[in-house]
C-alpha cells in the first residue's frame, strides 16, 4: 500500500502526523510500527486515496484530505 503513495497521515487521538514519503526519510519498521495497533493488525480505520493513505481517525485531518 505505501509503495505507490506520497503521503501518509497518522491520526492518534487529536494528533496528526503527516509524512511525506518521497521526501522525507523515515525507516520502513518505523512506519509499521506506527501503523500497526497493539494486537500487531494495521489501525483502524485506514483509507486510501490516489496517493495518500490516512491511518487513524482524526475529523479535521478527514476533512483536509477528503
Amino acid at each position: 500500500m505505501l509503495k505507490s503513495a506520497s503521503a501518509l497521515y497518522l491520526a492518534k487521538g487529536k494528533k496528526l502526523q503527516k509524512i511525506d514519503l518521497k521526501k522525507d526519510e523515515w525507516d520502513e519498521e518505523e512506519i509499521m510500527g506506527m501503523m500497526l495497533g497493539r494486537t500487531g493488525l494495521l489501525r483502524a480505520p485506514t483509507l486510501k486515496k490516489g496517493k495518500t493513505v490516512f491511518v487513524g481517525f482524526n475529523p479535521e485531518g478527514y476533512e483536509e484530505i477528503f
